[in-house]
């Protein structure tokens, strides 16, 4: 696990502890059999003074029969704490867990939601009505850019106030 610092983000990875204040960014979605996305948007986001909570570790210990619930705990605690949740839903996967936790922070209008798939994501069509009906505010994105400039968004409309 490790934490680091860019110029302006704070990078929080599982198993790590934040508990900090300031705005905090949740990555949520794919991460089993995926392409590594959530460096690719830390990266489009690392000048913002925000934390960017991943829960996707790049030294996952197999080997520990206890680290599932770990992971789980963490994410847990971690998607609710967070101010803002980013989705992204990759292509190699249907991620039924990022599909769960998505319904979950759809209840929570209190916290920002942006959510993005790729385009040839199987499920697309499903998140985009689905969101509609719950979260209307929620536009879906097909790509981490424009994901990215929905989170910097966000954060200029929330440094304005």
């Amino acid at each position: 696990a490790k934490d680091r610092s860019l110029v302006g983000a704070q990078y929080v990875e599982a198993p790590s502890d934040y508990d900090g204040s300031g705005l905090c960014l949740f990555l949520a979605g794919g991460i089993s059999n995926t392409h590594d996305w959530q460096t690719e948007l830390f990266s489009l986001l690392a000048d913002l003074p925000i934390v960017i909570v991943n829960p996707r570790r790049h030294q996952y210990p197999w080997h520990d029969p206890t680290a599932a619930e770990q992971q789980i705990r963490w994410e847990f605690h971690y998607l609710r704490r967070a101010n803002a949740v980013a989705f992204w839903f990759p292509p190699e996967t249907l991620c039924p867990i990022a599909l769960f936790e998505l319904g979950a922070r759809c209840a929570d209008s209190s916290q920002a939601l942006f959510v993005g798939t790729h385009p040839n994501y199987q499920r697309k069509l499903d998140l985009q009505i689905q969101l509609k009906l719950v979260r209307s505010e929620v536009a879906v994105v097909t790509d981490l850019p424009a994901l990215a400039e929905q989170v910097r968004e966000w954060y200029r409309h929330r440094s304005a106030s």
